[in-house]
């Protein structure tokens, strides 16, 4: 069975100005190193446009109502003090990226392919049930976990996420339900200053698992082959989701872990196995974040590549 990648051209016309991180030109990167030889078997897709009642399973219809509202006609407007920026485009860009998630997670189940890549922007994993912020307007990977139950009947689902900010989005919409586990791995302290080892949520579904500036492959794989592997496997999941950031390598400007593309190989493998041991082989990534172009595309790569040979 073959790896699936879900994009648009539509997630390009998300504009947030110039000298921004989070650009189109990251999402252009991303695609140029997956057309590379060795993917031309990678199957891909147009991420369709989500409904707006796919995006209420992880936000209210009050919240999805203002995003919308809040895109200007023109120009740029900012939604939290100046990190997440919006443009006319972003709105089918959101549409698309929550759209992309949905619909990798729709093919996977159906066994039209073992595992899916989603490379599309904007990210999602910082933004909460009633809350954009860190460049996130809804949250893709929360969506994908919350349409594999409610669509498909995954009862549990677990979301791994080794960006190298915390996911507090994510674990703001877990934190209530024992059934959705999140794993953590990020630099602490960092943006956006949640993620603490005691933040856990209502049955221990939370696991975070910060680790220091300059940690590099030791320190990541340890806290994965201690807490993350072994806790995931007992879950027993449905459904396994990755928030597949990668500016935790050590060329990425905006924090400073030191990890190569090699780990992210790893990881990508490990949750692989160990999907395939509780839920048939079913996983499906979405891209977070990755500021460096260059080990952006070389990380990209390498984490398709792994979801390919799994």
């Amino acid at each position: 069975m073959t790896t699936l990648l879900y994009s648009h051209q539509a997630c390009l016309a998300h504009d947030t100005g110039t000298m921004h991180p989070e650009s189109p030109a990251r999402l252009d990167a991303v695609i140029a190193a997956l057309e590379e030889p060795g993917f031309e078997v990678l199957v891909r897709r147009d991420a369709p446009l989500a409904e707006r009642k796919t995006l209420e399973l992880a936000h209210s219809a009050e919240y999805v109502a203002r995003i919308f509202a809040d895109l200007p006609k023109r120009g740029l407007r900012a939604l939290d003090g100046g990190d997440t920026l919006v443009s006319p485009g972003s709105g089918e860009a959101a549409l698309r990226a929550a759209g992309a998630l949905a619909a990798a997670v729709d093919a996977v189940v159906a066994g039209e392919a073992r595992n899916a890549f989603c490379a599309v922007r904007p990210p999602g994993h910082h933004a909460e049930r009633q809350t954009a912020m860190g460049f996130c307007l809804f949250n893709n990977v929360a969506i994908g976990a919350l349409h594999a139950r409610v669509v498909h009947g995954c009862r549990r689902v677990a979301v791994v996420d080794f960006d190298v900010h915390h996911g507090n989005g994510t674990q703001d919409i877990f934190w209530d339900d024992p059934d959705l586990m999140l794993f953590s791995t990020h630099q602490m302290p960092l943006y956006p200053g949640t993620g603490a080892a005691t933040e856990s949520g209502c049955n221990h579904n939370i696991v975070n698992l910060p680790l220091p500036p300059m940690a590099g492959s030791q320190q990541f794989r340890q806290a994965m082959d201690d807490s993350v592997f072994p806790r995931l496997t007992r879950f027993n999941p449905d459904f396994i989701l990755i928030s597949a950031g990668f500016d935790a390598h050590t060329d990425d400007p905006l924090a400073s872990l030191c990890l190569h593309e090699d780990d992210f190989s790893w990881v990508t493998c490990e949750i692989a196995a160990i999907a395939d041991q509780v839920c048939g082989g079913r996983v499906v990534s979405t891209l977070e974040g990755g500021y460096d172009l260059e080990s952006l595309a070389r990380s990209a790569a390498a984490h398709v590549k792994a979801l390919m040979n799994a």
